[in-house]
């Protein structure tokens, strides 16, 4: 795996924790930075090693959005050509984490804007701090409140009245309206954060590697199945060709056995 300049990747085992590390500019997104996330993501889809990513961010906020002055316009580029690259890039990030067959936690506080907030909303699981304070800041700034994935993941996490008031506002939800409304899995403390995110990655790699994958997978698809047999249907097929891996086989024999199950991913 590559070294990244704009963020760390710290291993603990099969989980990796990618700690976003431009805290000068509170993890505002350059297009190096974006380059490189859509880099790590799109690797993950090959690495067997890795099998929940914890994300996180140093400094005093998670993400403030996209690192504008970063973003010059080339000399002599019309702005529309200039802005469908920059929407191309900043729309993998969040295409490659819901892609990539790892879940992922991510952790926030502090300012999680624009970018960020697409960011947390991609994950799969949210945790955040008491400090934590997210918004479709895109609006702000005289575009559309709808961007890269704001208008698909939020009516889909905490409905449609709500996203609506978010995306055509641009107010800010903190971390205690984010919980009640379903948004974040926990509030925690902010020096907890990590510990509460490899707790959960825990009890994730506990399960089967093969099933951890394609259940990420069932969900990713069934949260716009077109029905309720074609959602089953999926599942249906996932866990005929789970039935046939020795996982499985060992999952069986441990339960009967009264002991914990030895995976080996096949």
């Amino acid at each position: 795996m590559p070294e990244y300049r704009n963020f760390l990747v710290e291993r603990r085992d099969s989980v990796e924790i990618v700690t976003l590390n431009r805290p000068d500019v509170l993890n505002a997104v350059s297009p190096e930075f974006a380059t490189e996330l859509v880099d790590y993501f799109t690797r993950l889809h090959d690495r067997l090693d890795v099998r929940v990513v914890v994300l996180r961010a140093a400094g005093r906020g998670f993400c403030a959005g996209l690192d504008i002055k970063a973003w010059p316009l080339p000399e002599g580029e019309k702005m529309v050509v200039h802005m469908g690259r920059t929407q191309k890039m900043m729309g993998d990030i969040m295409r490659r984490m819901r892609t990539c067959p790892q879940p992922i936690i991510a952790l926030g506080h502090g300012a999680a804007c624009g970018a960020g907030f697409s960011m947390m909303l991609a994950a799969d699981v949210r945790f955040g701090a008491p400090s934590l304070r997210m918004n479709a800041a895109y609006i702000k700034i005289g575009l559309g409140g709808c961007d890269i994935g704001s208008s698909y993941f939020l009516p889909r996490l905490v409905g449609v009245s709500i996203a609506s008031e978010l995306i055509l506002t641009g107010r800010f939800i903190h971390a205690d309206r984010a919980l009640r409304v379903g948004l974040l899995s926990d509030v925690v403390a902010e020096e907890a954060l990590l510990d509460t995110g490899l707790s959960l990655a825990a009890e994730m790699v506990a399960n089967a590697p093969l099933g951890l994958r394609m259940s990420k997978e069932a969900l990713n698809f069934n949260v716009d199945a077109q029905s309720l047999d074609a959602a089953m249907a999926l599942e249906d097929r996932q866990q005929i060709l789970l039935t046939a891996t020795q996982d499985h086989v060992e999952a069986m024999q441990a339960f009967v056995e009264k002991r914990p199950p030895v995976y080996q991913g096949r």
